[in-house]
């Protein structure tokens, strides 16, 4: 699974990186460096104009803050969406909680990165196996495009004509990890090659498998931080300074 990341880039650069034709923020999101389920995140996507109707082929490519965890448009309430940071590619084009998102509501979630825990041989106070988190990038320091699907959940507290009923989620497309970060996690979240984004992201398409990839072994690279990561209370950019492996396994 795909359970923190690390997200740092203006909205700007994401702006220009991701050609996004309109800022749909209120304020830029603060940099987080231990992005966690519910939070506020970054989400590419394309919709119609502002005022204009979702049956419109003519779309503009917009930057939004989301919260993290799908909230279905028929939940009856917004907990749901803390079970719901992430989306199997084996089952996302027919679980009802995706199917609908997976046909017209794809996203793309840029991140610097993710976490994953690895568990190793030593026990913990409790004697437990103690788990040492890996910080999982690309190998050239970019933007990591993650795909991901996004809903609109209506909140029943709300009028009709608020613009605040309306609560936009999203979620993380995982697949089988690659062998040189399986042994980290099984798990790990999909990417969208840049050539893909315009087809992954235009809701007038069907939604295509074909379009997501796991990364290549040359694109990623894996390297053990502190324990400090595991806390949600603890945040910045020391959390994705690189431990020695000899320190963080002993």
């Amino acid at each position: 699974m795909c359970g923190r990341f690390a997200s740092s880039r203006h909205p700007a650069d994401l702006a220009a990186e991701f050609e996004i034709d309109e800022l749909r923020l209120s304020m830029p999101l603060e940099e987080n460096y231990n992005v966690a389920p519910t939070d506020e995140v970054y989400a590419v996507l394309e919709r119609p104009p502002r005022g204009g109707d979702e049956r419109d082929r003519e779309t503009e490519r917009q930057l939004r803050a989301v919260r993290w965890g799908l909230v279905p448009s028929w939940a009856k309430d917004r907990s749901i969406g803390a079970r719901m940071i992430n989306a199997r590619m084996e089952t996302v084009a027919e679980k009802p909680a995706y199917k609908k998102a997976f046909t017209k509501r794809r996203c793309l979630l840029p991140a610097d990165g993710y976490y994953e825990w690895y568990e190793t041989q030593q026990t913990d106070a409790k004697g437990k196996p103690r788990k040492q988190p890996f910080f999982i990038r690309p190998r050239d320091h970019g933007t990591l495009a993650m795909a991901g699907l996004y809903e609109l959940w209506p909140d029943p507290e709300k009028d009709a004509d608020d613009p605040a009923r309306w609560l936009w989620t999203c979620t993380v497309i995982t697949t089988n990890a690659a062998d040189h970060l399986g042994r980290i996690h099984d798990r790990m979240p999909l990417m969208v090659d840049r050539a893909g984004w315009d087809a992954w992201l235009d809701p007038t398409r069907p939604g295509s498998l074909d379009l997501l990839v796991p990364a290549s072994p040359d694109v990623l690279e894996a390297y053990p931080v502190a324990p400090l990561v595991s806390s949600v209370r603890n945040n910045g950019p020391h959390l994705v300074e690189p431990l020695p492996l000899e320190e963080a396994l002993s």
